[in-house]
């Protein structure tokens, strides 16, 4: 791999297949290139963890329900003692409402996504190709040298 990457190939193949499954080197720094790659060429990243993400169909694409840690406080009145529940947007819609009007779309970064089950995996694959303005690039593990593949493939293999 040459020493400066432009990261074309990885725009290129992000663009046909919709979604990647990325192995990166463990030491880190060459993911934040390819970020920057990515918003040089007109996208507009999103970085997430994949650890406790729940029901991806709903923190992604509708409007969920979240509890915030009690604290040892408890709720008075006739509810659960366990607190209010708060009402949050949808991620990838409200993302994609406040886009620059120049932006080709959004990538939403996943890292930690060897944690994803298969069904979580084939529903990213489904989302790229739903909402075509939505990217998706999960890293899946660490490598010797930075590698992708489109995210099919990994389904495909599991």
């Amino acid at each position: 791999m040459a020493l400066i990457t432009t990261g074309r190939k990885l725009i290129r193949d992000l663009e046909t297949q919709g979604s990647l499954a990325l192995y990166v080197p463990l030491e880190g720094g060459m993911e934040g290139r390819y970020h920057r790659r990515l918003r040089a060429a007109g996208y507009t990243t999103y970085s997430l963890s994949a650890r406790g993400l729940g029901d991806l169909s709903a923190y992604l694409t509708g409007v969920h329900g979240v509890r915030p840690p009690h604290l040892g406080k408890k709720s008075s009145g006739n509810e659960a003692a366990v607190g209010n529940v708060y009402y949050v947007p949808p991620l990838i819609n409200y993302q994609l409402e406040h886009l620059p009007s120049k932006s080709k779309g959004l990538v939403l970064w996943l890292i930690e996504g060897f944690v994803l089950s298969s069904q979580e995996i084939e529903f990213l694959t489904q989302l790229s190709s739903l909402e075509p303005r939505v990217k998706i690039v999960i890293e899946m593990g660490g490598a010797r040298v930075f590698r992708w593949q489109p995210l099919k493939e990994v389904l495909a293999a599991a």
